[in-house]
């Protein structure tokens, strides 16, 4: 992911001016350009965005995959136009229908996964990973298509995520968010 150096950008009202037909993601002001995912990426976010996908059919929970805005630090949608972080996370569930506004949601969603790249890795880390954190989003995930790992965040009861569970080929997720939900992981990486 490239970091734009474009002064004017830092705000969501700023980034819907920019008439380029691209992704981008905003924080603090600070805005990143999506690069094309290659075909795995896409494969595995296929391979989460089903299995989410069918175990959400009967619920009050909603999956949704990128582009789609999440305003984490705004608080209505009048708010959303001054928003200086606005990410664009591979699979975003959700489960407070009403926040839903414009082109995303607002607030902290139930659980956001992100597929890594090369070009990713440090945003989806340490930039994401702190402010998903802050927001309180309540289980994260980072998925490393390279080594077949899945790093997986809760948020615990005084706001920080705890020790991150780690789980490669032949593991068994037990999804925190939803106790009855368990994942091969093999599952995930099927290409």
């Amino acid at each position: 992911m490239e970091e734009i150096q474009k002064s004017n950008i830092k705000t969501y009202s700023n980034l819907k001016e920019i008439s380029e037909n691209k992704v981008y993601t905003l924080i603090d002001g600070t805005l990143f350009l999506h690069a094309a995912p290659s075909w795995q990426h896409q494969k595995i976010l296929k391979n989460l965005m089903l299995i989410f996908g069918n175990y959400l059919k009967d619920k009050d929970c909603e999956i949704f995959s990128a582009p789609f805005d999440v305003f984490l630090e705004a608080k209505d949608e009048i708010d959303v136009e001054n928003a200086t972080t606005v990410v664009q996370p591979d699979l975003t569930i959700i489960c407070d229908k009403s926040k839903l506004a414009k082109t995303g949601y607002i607030g902290a969603p139930k659980m956001i996964i992100e597929i890594t790249s090369p070009s990713t890795v440090r945003l989806d880390r340490v930039l994401k990973f702190n402010k998903y954190e802050e927001a309180g989003v309540k289980e994260y995930w980072v998925v490393e298509p390279e080594n077949k790992i899945i790093t997986c965040f809760v948020l615990q009861s005084d706001g920080r995520y705890g020790r991150p569970k780690i789980f490669s080929e032949g593991d068994i997720i037990k999804v925190a968010t939803f106790p009855d939900l368990e994942i091969h992981v093999n599952e995930i990486f099927e290409i």
